[in-house]
């Protein structure tokens, strides 16, 4: 639930009723997780998923019966053992099942939604009949953009649908505006390396692109980055500029191991050329690199799953929603 945030917030501060159908179980494979969560509202306003279709009909009506007895109700919706569909619910496509929890959603959640919205960590817990569950969301990683032009203003909204907190940093005020930038979850005037020497609340979850397209900006910029507990660093630049930009780098005191970690030219060949495309490219190179992916289109995979998961990844999905049973 924590993930729509941004849409039940406004909701629940206007008294609006809303119900949530949550994810607590996946039997085999589904398209989405445990903790995986649909909202609606008693006008059938519905916000989210808990699949990618199969079974959405059926956990509105679950939420509508939730908001009209204000009583919690559960359901398994998919495939059983036998391959038969359950009674209540169409079967999912990929051959699975989910169990679910649907309950109204109380004012009190509003504290852990509003921290989710602003992209800080979040937990909530509910009790639904004696059942605790526990719904949690980390913070979210971040995007440092270093340069607010086109492509600046490209990559911060791309960047923010794609789940980042996103923070534009340039030296120059007038280019740096809520107007130019309504995604971004911080806006910095201040010289780029400056803005990274403050830093000190960095990790490997957050990227740093550079887009100042100025060598007096983008050199001290990058030799800030490449010496941070980052997990990204990207500089847009033709190949020219890159190699150019690469001997300024070691006349600046950067080191080979210190380069070897800068992607540049920025962004992976999908032959664009719009600074939409551009910004596409950018966060698709910045995803690949942190889930350490190939980036070939997945008809490529040979193993029996499309997304490999790894022990560290599944005990995060696993931690996004706990149900323990008293």
């Amino acid at each position: 639930m924590l993930e729509l945030a941004a849409d039940l917030v406004p909701l629940l501060a206007a008294e609006v009723p809303v119900a949530a159908v949550t994810v607590t179980a996946v039997v085999r494979s589904a398209p989405r997780g445990v903790g995986a969560t649909l909202a609606v509202t008693r006008d059938a306003r519905v916000i989210g998923s808990i699949s990618g279709g199969c079974v959405e009909n059926d956990a509105v009506m679950l939420g509508l019966d939730a908001l009209r007895t204000g009583s919690v109700r559960r359901a398994r919706f998919g495939f059983t053992d036998d391959g038969s569909v359950t009674p209540i619910a169409a079967g999912l496509a990929c051959g699975g099942a989910v169990d679910v929890v649907a309950y109204p959603v109380e004012a009190s959640a509003l504290p852990a939604l509003e921290a989710a919205r602003s992209g800080r960590e979040a937990t909530l817990r509910l009790t639904l009949d004696g059942d605790p569950l526990v719904l949690h969301r980390p913070a979210l990683p971040r995007l440092l953009v270093l340069g607010a032009g086109e492509h600046a203003a490209a990559l911060c909204r791309l960047g923010a649908a794609a789940g980042f907190a996103v923070t534009v940093c340039d030296d120059w005020a007038l280019l740096v505006t809520k107007e130019r930038f309504p995604d971004a979850s911080e806006l910095v005037v201040a010289a780029p390396h400056d803005f990274l020497a403050s830093l000190d609340d960095v990790d490997e979850r957050t990227a740093v692109g550079v887009l100042t397209h100025d060598e007096r900006l983008d050199v001290p910029a990058l030799a800030a980055a490449l010496r941070l507990p980052v997990g990204f660093v990207g500089a847009m630049g033709a190949r020219a500029t890159v190699a150019r930009r690469a001997a300024l780098l070691r006349a600046a005191g950067v080191t080979d191991a210190e380069l070897a970690r800068l992607h540049s030219p920025l962004g992976l060949d999908l032959g664009g050329r719009s600074p939409e495309e551009t910004a596409l490219s950018v966060v698709a190179e910045i995803v690949a690199s942190r889930n350490q992916a190939s980036a070939r289109p997945l008809r490529e995979g040979r193993g029996p799953r499309l997304h490999a998961v790894s022990d560290t990844d599944a005990e995060a999905i696993a931690a996004s929603c706990v149900v323990r049973i008293a």
